[in-house]
């Protein structure tokens, strides 16, 4: 088992797993000394492409930007998202994973769903191939955004699928939009770590889409906190060049060959 998997499954109930996205290197460079783990999500399609969902993205996409993290991922384990499309039985998602490993180096993939994709996991995981899990909010699938667990049969499926997911091998499971108790009801009965999203802090980690947490994309969730904003730096040091072209102050000597 990979060094960087099993130290994300021995925090389990010890410490908490700090994840975000990255889409490139010059981000990953940047969050790789804090995280434990690295996303490259296919929540690209909507950041960089404007894409109204998650289906859109490609395979090759994900590998492209999967391509740039990992040059500046050291120390992070580094998780690519299986895109829409690209698993929808164990032969296609097999042939799909190794693809993604060999051409971005990555240490694992992510795959969206429970029972239905047991028998994938399972597949995948018997080849040797780390696999992350992801219940709640399925972008690939939900078609309205709303958190999971009000309902009795939302709660009672989601534990099983939970179950059965860590049976068929993952080493973590994401849970996203997921109802504070029915989190740390999962939580709670798996042994391997939840990574919440707008699932509360009873998880074993979190994840957010960097961009979001830095405030570039514009966008007003409940479930993302906006830690700083970058928009605000980028309209100030744009301004700043405007007026230095127009009064002549840029480029200096300085600046000039």
């Amino acid at each position: 088992m990979n060094k960087r998997i099993k130290k994300i499954l021995a925090k389990k109930n010890k410490t908490k797993i700090v994840c975000l996205t990255a889409y490139s290197k010059n981000v990953s460079m940047i969050i790789d000394n804090f995280c434990d783990l690295i996303l490259v999500g296919d929540s690209l399609g909507s950041v960089l492409y404007n894409y109204k969902s998650t289906k859109k993205v490609s395979l090759n996409t994900m590998i492209e930007h999967s391509k740039s993290v990992r040059m500046g991922v050291k120390k992070s384990l580094m998780i690519v998202d299986m895109p829409y499309n690209t698993y929808r039985n164990s032969k296609e998602a097999l042939k799909n994973a190794k693809k993604i490993i060999s051409q971005t180096k990555c240490d694992g993939v992510k795959l969206e769903g429970g029972k239905k994709i047991f028998k994938i996991v399972k597949a995948l995981v018997k080849n040797k191939i780390p696999v992350m899990g992801h219940l709640g909010l399925l972008p690939q699938s939900d078609k309205n955004f709303r958190f999971k667990g009000q309902k009795k049969s939302e709660r009672d499926t989601m534990l099983i699928d939970a179950k059965l997911l860590e049976k068929a091998g993952v080493f973590s499971i994401v849970l996203e939009c997921v109802e504070t108790s029915l989190a740390k009801f999962v939580t709670k009965n798996i042994n391997i770590p939840t990574i919440g999203i707008g699932a509360s802090n009873i998880c074993d980690g979190q994840i957010l889409v960097l961009d979001d947490l830095i405030g570039l994309n514009p966008i007003n969730v409940r479930f993302v906190k906006k830690f700083t904003n970058i928009r605000m730096e980028i309209k100030r040091a744009v301004s700043n060049y405007a007026k230095q072209v127009k009064n002549k102050t840029f480029p200096s000597k300085k600046h000039s060959y």
